[in-house]
């Protein structure tokens, strides 16, 4: 797509270790002194072969949280400045290459709307779904709460069923690991921007390709959420009150995400933290979940004892 949050420093490793490298590093010493001025706002333009892909993937390196790049920057010009350090994978970098974007769509604009090619998130699913739940329930009068009770057993599992889809993409992994779940990916299959330090550390060649091994967190949240949906069956015809299971749905998955996050390494990060959004979110959801079942169950005690 052209587009990467926090890109990894690979696009300038390849301009460093190429027999032609110029060290233009002295432009990140100017961006250091303004970056924290009213003077932060930069536009970089010239005529072509100036060299902007290779700044904008130099800059990329130096400033992005999403990688390491002490290594690759200890021997070039800015290394030797007192500000080396303070400002280096500090930043949530946003790397729009607008070039290959028109490249993707120019030929039909309306592809872009087209979000079963990527652009959703499980979150704004679940959000949306909830939504419209409650629209239909309020024009229909009915209670959202039982035919969320209902729904929550098919979200559940499609979500089981579509973790598989990242499993043939290619996607959706954790770091490096040798452990007994290992799974191996050809490099040339991924995206470089999901490539880590520790994959790159731990790459091996099989002939002519070379591989990295990587956590399947897919399958780790799949198999999450099929005692997710066990527990959810086993516990349904038990529940207190309409609602409950869409509760034990949002803490289940919650749970389940905020571990396997941890690991994975496309995270999305809280502007000006190292949190990911989606391990915040999923800690978010099991509390709210369990604190509210908790709430209910006790009123409805109080209720029953008056």
């Amino acid at each position: 797509m052209g587009i990467y949050f926090n890109p990894s420093n690979q696009s300038f490793t390849k301009d460093k270790n190429s027999q032609i490298y110029v060290d233009k590093t002295g432009l990140i010493e100017y961006l250091n002194r303004v970056i924290s001025t009213n003077a932060n706002c930069i536009s970089v333009s010239h005529a072509r072969r100036f060299g902007k892909s290779h700044a904008a993937g130099m800059i990329d390196a130096y400033y992005s949280r999403g990688c390491d790049s002490y290594e690759l920057f200890k021997d070039t010009e800015i290394a030797t400045k007192d500000n080396f350090k303070k400002y280096m994978n500090q930043y949530n970098v946003i790397h729009l290459d607008i070039a290959s974007f028109w490249d993707d769509y120019k030929d039909n604009l309306l592809s872009i709307l087209n979000t079963r090619k990527g652009g959703m998130a499980i979150y704004g699913g679940v959000i949306g779904a909830f939504i419209t739940l409650f629209v239909y329930s309020r024009i229909k009068k009915c209670s959202p709460y039982q035919i969320g009770d209902c729904g929550v057993f098919g979200l559940v599992l499609g979500q089981i069923i579509g973790r598989w889809g990242n499993f043939f993409n290619r996607e959706v992994f954790g770091q490096y690991t040798d452990s007994l779940f290992a799974m191996r990916l050809p490099v040339d299959a991924i995206r470089v921007k999901d490539i880590s330090e520790s994959h790159l550390a731990g790459m091996e060649a099989m002939g002519a390709v070379n591989f990295i091994q990587v956590q399947p967190t897919f399958l780790y949240e799949g198999i999450g959420n099929v005692v997710v949906l066990t527990l959810m069956y086993v516990c349904h015809k038990k529940k207190k009150y309409q609602g409950q299971m869409c509760l034990f749905y949002l803490g289940g998955y919650g749970i389940v995400r905020f571990f396997v996050e941890g690991i994975r390494t496309d995270q999305l990060l809280i502007p000006g933290t190292q949190l990911p959004v989606s391990q915040m979110l999923g800690i978010v959801m099991f509390v709210g979940a369990v604190v509210a079942n908790a709430v209910i169950l006790y009123c409805l005690k109080k209720k029953k004892q008056a």
